[in-house]
């Protein structure tokens, strides 16, 4: 898996003209937000299919399912935070070299709204989340009238997610579909194998301690999953700082409720949630940093949390020992 630079193109590809659009053009941003694929029918491809993700989680979706009849060009790399995250000129060339793309929606990779759009004119481009129900989204406090886009912290709304990369890679190779069926079905039994080891794993903390204090509202679909008060310092996106203010109103918290333990983020500066931590300590609580979380990306390749199901898993073993000491 490459994160940077071009497929070497044998599809579609943009015109300079539209290439010269993409960072400028104004576009509703209900066509990617809230829209499915793009407005290009797909092609029959011949030896592996190109596909280019966005974010790590969908990276290895697309992975998972396509298995050896796919390369995929994963834009984002471990660490990256999609929600500030601006396309390069490398980036685009592999968005309009790919045979399909993939990418999350609900406002998550707010920053190549427009440049998803121009290049779904031409490119099969679909959001992995299309099929979730819409009384289960969470609502954006940051965007009006938007989701809460972290969907993936809850694994039963996580494997709807694998329909949509079955179908299109499907379209594009009909030979391979048998294959895209039965990994796809696979990748959904590591997905409720994880849930299950969760439920059980959740179980041994108390209800009363139940209390996931992050750096941004990355966990609120978790929390509804698994039972748990969700707070963070920042907000759904974490384009807006946090402020002394915030800080202040979550030592207070955590110091009045007697929290044990809160959490850093492997894509958001440490330092925020170590300033709450001194500033709790200032006020004669004990609140340690139970761990770093995979919030907005997974880990490495070929790390225990290299794929979505094997970071899930970490993130929920640290949470519950952490918590339930």
């Amino acid at each position: 898996m490459s994160f940077t630079g071009a497929i070497s193109g044998r599809s579609r590809r943009v015109s300079g003209g539209v290439r010269v659009a993409l960072a400028g053009v104004a576009v509703a941003f209900v066509a990617v937000g809230c829209g499915g694929g793009g407005d290009a029918g797909a092609e029959e491809i011949e030896g592996k299919i190109q596909a280019t993700t966005t974010t790590t989680m969908i990276t290895d979706l697309v992975e998972q399912v396509g298995g050896e009849e796919v390369e995929v060009t994963g834009l984002m790399g471990s660490g990256v935070d999609p929600h500030l995250y601006e396309a390069s000129q490398g980036d685009i060339s592999a968005l309009q070299g790919a045979d399909a793309v993939f990418y999350s929606g609900l406002f998550l990779e707010g920053q190549m709204s427009d440049i998803l759009v121009q290049v779904g004119q031409q490119t099969p481009t679909v959001r992995v989340t299309e099929n979730l129900p819409q009384e289960r989204l969470l609502a954006s406090e940051d965007y009006e009238g938007q989701s809460d886009p972290h969907v993936w912290w809850d694994p039963t709304l996580w494997e709807m997610t694998v329909d949509p990369v079955v179908e299109q890679l499907s379209e594009l190779k009909p030979e391979a579909a048998e294959t895209f069926e039965r990994k796809g079905e696979e990748y959904r039994q590591q997905i409720q194998e994880a849930h299950a080891a969760a439920e059980e794993m959740v179980a041994g903390v108390p209800e009363d301690k139940r209390v996931l204090v992050t750096a941004h509202d990355a966990f609120n679909y978790f929390g509804e999953q698994y039972g748990f008060e969700v707070r963070g310092l920042q907000g759904l996106s974490t384009e807006a700082e946090a402020g002394a203010g915030d800080v202040r109103g979550l030592a207070d918290y955590l110091t009045e409720n007697e929290i044990p333990a809160i959490f850093v983020e492997s894509s958001v500066p440490r330092r925020n949630i170590e300033a709450v931590q001194a500033a709790a300590e200032d006020r004669g609580g004990e609140v340690e940093i139970g761990g770093e979380l995979y919030s907005d990306a997974i880990g490495e390749p070929g790390s225990p949390g290299g794929t979505y199901p094997g970071a899930f898993i970490e993130n929920v073993e640290k949470i519950t020992t952490a918590l339930a000491s």
